[in-house]
């Protein structure tokens, strides 16, 4: 069993498709086809959980043909499921308020659309926990102020390591092909100035093993 790709998506949560203005119009519907791509290409999506961006790119991932139930992962800052909005198939309250965020960045890609403090907030989050971060750089908010740069001088990889600057999702997913086995690193806080970043383990994923022999099994 394979364990599928988890891409959080944050940005504006004022943003809508109906009463809005042409920029906010532009951010959700390339949210929405990022959810729908995201879940073309077998990912799950997952976000604050909200209005906005959090919506559109969820209604995306519903909209695609190989959506299924548990596809959008909603992580919500307050105590209360009747805060998601109405495509999230998995809501986690959390009861952090803001303080989630640091949950919705630690997923193992993050995408920025447009955004205020808290996309800055969740994109600063990423890039301290070593994660491949991509930034829309045709729309306006943090996305777009950051993309193709590194957030800071810290020398994360030993590559040209930057916000990922795209302007729709094929780029987005192109850039997630290419360089997502690159970031092969996890963040692991050690004390006395030791490095924050060290390198994955071979394979992460702890699933069903296959027992071919039952004197192979040992007992815990």
């Amino acid at each position: 069993m394979e364990r599928r790709l988890i891409v959080s998506v944050v940005g504006n949560a004022a943003c809508g498709h109906i009463d809005c203005s042409e920029n906010d119009k532009k951010k959700w519907d390339l949210a929405f086809e990022l959810g729908k791509t995201l879940v073309d290409k077998g990912c799950r999506v997952l976000s604050g959980g909200g209005r906005g961006i959090m919506r559109a790119v969820f209604a995306g991932a519903h909209a695609s043909e190989n959506y299924r139930e548990g596809d959008t992962i909603a992580i919500i800052p307050s105590y209360g499921f009747e805060t998601a909005n109405d495509f999230a198939d998995i809501v986690i309250p959390t009861g952090l308020d803001v303080a989630r965020n640091v949950i919705i960045a630690n997923s193992e890609v993050v995408i920025a659309i447009g955004g205020g403090s808290g996309t800055l907030n969740e994109i600063s989050n990423a890039w301290k926990t070593g994660r491949l971060v991509i930034g829309y750089k045709n729309v306006e908010g943090w996305s777009a102020k950051l993309a193709d740069m590194p957030l800071d001088d810290a020398v994360r990889y030993n590559f040209d390591d930057r916000i990922w600057g795209v302007t729709n999702a094929q780029e987005a997913w192109a850039i997630i092909e290419k360089m997502l086995p690159k970031y092969n690193k996890v963040f692991d806080r050690i004390p006395f100035g030791k490095p924050a970043l060290k390198s994955k383990c071979p394979n992460n994923w702890v699933g069903p093993v296959k027992i071919k022999n039952q004197k192979d099994v040992k007992e815990i």
